[in-house]
């Protein structure tokens, strides 16, 4: 019997959400005496998918078909629910996402499962099947107890420790019936921003706000998150006055985000903000008002004017590359 997972990708790659969700799929495994199968879907390399072995997944399940390239819900809650067939899986895992979200509600109702969103730690197995999950956007955490024999977990991004030290995986062709039905909804277009790494992919977020004083400043920003290999971010005030594209907000109006490191750059960190990326593992606060409320959520901070400290610190990354 096999776990499986439902994997996303992207540019030829699969997601690091995913594989993160393959290393937690893994440790579950090892616990209950099973191995990982995941099941890809749509066009990509077959020497791409077998880089989830590294994760931990003992084979992939490929349904090669351009069709399922769009993201059609309806179409992958099926393929998927056909690969949970196929390898008799019992429990299903997938990284939360917009895609993710969408299929793994289709799913709970197509495999009648027990499904549970935000996890963050391995179930609790004693006396039931306890799931910890982050709830009231990163603030609390929740315990969601699942009854049924199918089960649905859905991982928070970062929550897991990524793991890469496993062999490459075994790929396999798998074919699915999917009847024209999935695919009564079609995407006429999709309009992807066009920043080099997309904010809710990003490990690394450079964010700036009203402090940065005008759009014109804007390359201090851009400077360092180059250096850095990061996305760059705004506050809402930021995007309100057109200094930058709305698709670049972070906040809870906006994207929200979970990177390992958040920088932000002339933001006072209103509450609206903080709940967009609260879930961050790490926040550093650049603010020349000491008072600036982001510096009670910052696990560093430095009090100065970013008109001299983006700078020095941009030449200080490049010196340690």
């Amino acid at each position: 019997m096999s776990i499986l997972v439902y994997i996303e990708h992207a540019e030829g790659a699969i997601k690091k959400t995913s594989l993160e969700a393959v290393s937690y799929a893994k440790e579950l495994a090892a616990i209950e005496g099973q191995d990982v199968a995941a099941v890809a879907l749509g066009t990509i390399e077959e020497s791409a998918l077998s880089q989830a072995g590294t994760a931990g997944a003992s084979k992939v399940l490929h349904v090669n078909d351009e069709k399922l390239n769009a993201g059609v819900i309806q179409a992958h809650a099926d393929a998927v629910a056909q690969a949970f067939e196929k390898v008799g899986a019992q429990t299903l895992i997938l990284a939360k996402s917009s895609l993710g979200d969408a299929v793994a509600a289709r799913l709970s109702v197509k495999l009648e499962a027990g499904l549970v969103s935000n996890v963050v730690a391995l179930p609790e197995t004693n006396g039931g099947y306890k799931v910890k999950r982050s709830i009231y956007t990163g603030k609390a955490f929740a315990f969601s107890e699942i009854t049924t024999d199918k089960k649905i977990l859905a991982v928070k991004k970062n929550a897991v420790a990524l793991k890469t030290d496993g062999a490459s995986a075994a790929v396999e062709a798998l074919e699915v019936n999917l009847p024209e039905s999935d695919f009564a909804a079609k995407i006429t277009a999709t309009d992807k921003a066009t920043d080099e790494i997309s904010l809710p992919e990003a490990d690394i977020i450079v964010s700036g706000g009203r402090g940065l004083k005008g759009p014109e400043n804007w390359g201090l920003i851009e400077d360092l998150a180059k250096a850095m290999g990061a996305a760059t971010g705004c506050s809402k005030p930021v995007s309100d006055s057109g200094w930058r594209p709305h698709h670049e907000h972070v906040g809870q109006t906006g994207v929200k985000v979970a990177p390992s490191l958040y920088i932000a750059v002339g933001i006072s960190g209103a509450i609206q903000h903080l709940a967009g990326v609260n879930a961050s593992k790490y926040i550093v606060v650049i603010n020349k008002d000491p008072e600036a409320p982001f510096f009670k959520a910052a696990d560093y901070g430095i009090v100065g004017d970013a008109f001299e400290i983006l700078p020095k610190l941009t030449e200080a990354v490049k010196a340690l590359k």
